[in-house]
């Protein structure tokens, strides 16, 4: 873990908690990125389920910034989460120079195939989710998942 800050953002009505890791290209850091989010939805006040839900969106958006947004073993991705009293939101920002495709369509079943999932799987996790990709400077993916929110 090469960057662990945490500070207080203060938007006018509510304090919302900062966390920013920068993470190196290496899938088993990947773990460590959803322990953080799962101590940080506790601490929320989500339940079990959707805590999970949270890893799950989190580990598959980490997957396609080490796939897709790290070409080299030396490069690293951003992730940063804030933590608001009724919310989470969680940012996966890559450098890749590829434009990643942002169209998700719901998948055939009989045309499955490994990969491809990953920004599904996140869409159908979370209650919120904004993709901007711009070619040669990466990807951020922006998740937001609200408590309570079925």
């Amino acid at each position: 873990m090469e960057d662990l800050k945490l500070d207080t953002i203060d938007n006018g009505k509510e304090n919302v908690d900062h966390i920013k890791l920068s993470m190196p290209n290496k899938a088993e850091y990947v773990s460590l990125i959803r322990l953080t989010a799962s101590s940080i939805a506790n601490r929320i006040g989500f339940n079990i389920d959707e805590i999970d839900d949270i890893k799950v969106a989190i580990g598959e958006a980490c997957a396609n910034a080490i796939r897709h947004g790290c070409k080299n073993i030396n490069d690293t991705y951003d992730i940063e989460f804030f933590a608001h009293n009724d919310k989470i939101e969680i940012q996966i920002k890559d450098t890749g120079k590829e434009k990643a495709n942002v169209c998700i369509k719901e998948p055939n079943i009989e045309e499955l195939s490994e990969g491809g999932l990953g920004l599904f799987i996140i869409r159908t996790l979370m209650d919120d989710v904004k993709i901007k990709t711009t070619e040669g400077k990466g990807t951020i993916i922006r998740m937001m998942k609200m408590l309570g929110v079925d």
